[in-house]
């Protein structure tokens, strides 16, 4: 006579733990963005006459169409970022 031996006892299974509570993260509030604005033409000349003057400098290194933006005291291209500073007088 042969005796088979019973099968071990599955593992008793590990205690139960609390569900982990999900510390949620505050919302990260956005800032509102200005809308961008594109410049009108109209304002960067001045017709007298038969004459066209050009009211802004332009960029010395990306040449003529390339206007400078003034700032406080500075003038900057926006194409290239040259920046010439202006001493106050």
């Amino acid at each position: 006579m042969s005796k088979q031996q019973p099968a071990p006892p599955p593992p008793a299974p590990a205690p139960a733990e609390a569900a982990p509570v999900e510390e949620k993260k505050p919302e990260k509030k956005q800032k509102p963005k200005a809308p961008k604005r594109r410049i009108q033409v109209y304002k960067l000349y001045k017709v007298e006459g038969e004459t066209l003057s050009r009211l802004r400098k332009e960029c010395p290194r990306c040449g003529k169409g390339y206007f400078m933006a003034q700032h406080g005291n500075r003038l900057t291209c926006g194409h290239c970022g040259y920046t010439t500073y202006t001493q106050k007088t």
